[in-house]
């Protein structure tokens, strides 16, 4: 069994890489291209090594999406690695400069953040997304993997391997961790070795991560998501919009969670919640929406709500509904039972629009559109290494600018400071 001592021999050979200038952005971008096409030849490999996690699994376990791996999903992955080649690395970026009466130089340029920790459950494809952002940026990363993925991403991890061999690159620039929980523990406490920590998963995860880690901490929420249907939403957009956020992907965080409606439409919640229908979607009503629903909804799918049905992240075909009198009322609704992730306004009041954006509290707001949009990808970032729902450093898709630090560079000719 490895002890923490053991385990600094991973954060010390991630040191060494980190401290070898960073490699030339075209050099960069051809290892990122010869990864996205390797992790597509290697195909058949992966999803046999996948397979093993899967059949370790659940399928009634809302992480069982997660994990599951297809070879259209990683032709998805290996065009995000490819789109994050194509995009400009944040590198060197000048934010701001300016000239001093002294005559002094001051500018402020992006730095890679170091060595970045990742914790993660049954999502291999974070495997690939943080490697490729990272090494886009310069960072070295250690990635811990829950054991429910272990073999999937050893896979991945053998894949960028050879690649970053072939490329006569050091392959400490990533690593991956050993399952055990000491593992975690040492990732934890590696104060000196890590310059940040970002625990991807689920709430529990994100809370244990937060209370009990030395190494400062970027956290990415989990996602309590409202979409607020407002009395002057129109109904087919509505509807669409709906179905799309709840059940695009469920075990996804920034999939619907509860549909708030003003009463005065509460006559049209049958036609919004008939798709839903379809999909299979169980509703947990509050009492004026399960009135408005009873009779025009499967008995077996329809639940009168109790007060935990709000500001629950579901997770899967589940959805609660809070029929509120004004748009101050949902307001107050989103704002007690928010995570801070995605939140949606159904509206064509312009006014109601401009202050649900301007005063909801959450690091993605929406009009008019589907919350399944807040990704990295759809942002235009190529990927994403999360969603941070926190407001220090980065909030929300968490893309190349958000793995940089800068620093002030002072340029003289000589100068002093007098008393």
């Amino acid at each position: 069994m490895l002890t923490a001592m053991n385990y600094n021999i991973y954060f010390e050979n991630a040191l060494i890489a980190g401290r070898k200038p960073v490699l030339a952005p075209a050099v960069i971008n051809q290892v990122l291209e010869a990864v996205a096409d390797a992790a597509v030849a290697e195909t058949e490999f992966l999803l046999g090594e996948n397979q093993k996690d899967l059949d370790r699994m659940d399928p009634s376990d809302p992480k069982y999406d997660r994990l599951k791996l297809t070879a259209s999903h990683i032709q998805d992955i290996a065009n995000d690695i490819r789109s994050v080649a194509k995009l400009k690395s944040p590198l060197g970026d000048v934010i701001t400069e300016y000239d001093r009466p002294n005559g002094l130089h001051i500018s402020k340029i992006r730095v890679p953040l170091g060595v970045v920790g990742v914790i993660y459950e049954a999502r291999p494809n974070v495997t690939f997304d943080v490697f490729a952002l990272c090494f886009k940026t310069g960072n070295i990363c250690i990635l811990k993997g829950g054991s429910d993925a272990d073999a999937s991403n050893r896979a991945i991890i053998s894949v960028i391997y050879d690649v970053l061999k072939k490329n006569n690159i050091n392959v400490h620039t990533v690593t991956l961790l050993p399952v055990e929980r000491a593992a975690t523990e040492a990732l934890l406490n590696a104060i000196g070795y890590v310059d940040v920590l970002i625990p991807r998963g689920s709430q529990s995860l994100i809370n244990f991560v937060r209370n009990n880690s030395k190494v400062p901490v970027i956290e990415t929420g989990a996602g309590i998501v409202h979409t607020y249907f407002d009395a002057s939403a129109d109904l087919e957009k509505g509807t669409e919009i709906i179905l799309n956020a709840k059940t695009r992907r469920v075990s996804v965080c920034n999939a619907l969670d509860c549909l708030i409606i003003h009463a005065s439409r509460i006559t049209d919640l049958p036609s919004i919640a008939k798709p839903l229908a379809a999909k299979g979607v169980e509703i947990f009503a509050d009492e004026q929406a399960y009135i408005a629903l009873e009779g025009h909804y499967p008995e077996k799918l329809l639940h009168e709500a109790n007060p935990e049905h709000f500001g629950t992240e579901f997770l899967s075909l589940k959805m609660a509904v809070k029929t509120v009198d004004s748009f101050e009322e949902a307001l107050g609704h989103i704002a007690e039972y928010s995570s801070k992730h995605s939140e949606a306004i159904l509206s064509e009041n312009a006014g109601n629009i401009e202050i649900f954006l301007n005063t909801v509290d959450a690091a993605a707001v929406y009009a008019n559109a589907s919350t399944a949009f807040t990704d990295g990808a759809q942002f235009g970032l190529g990927a994403e290494i999360g969603i941070s729902t926190q407001k220090l450093h980065a909030r929300g898709p968490m893309g190349l600018q958000e793995l940089t630090s800068y620093k002030w560079v002072v340029k003289g000719n000589g100068q002093t400071r007098n008393p």
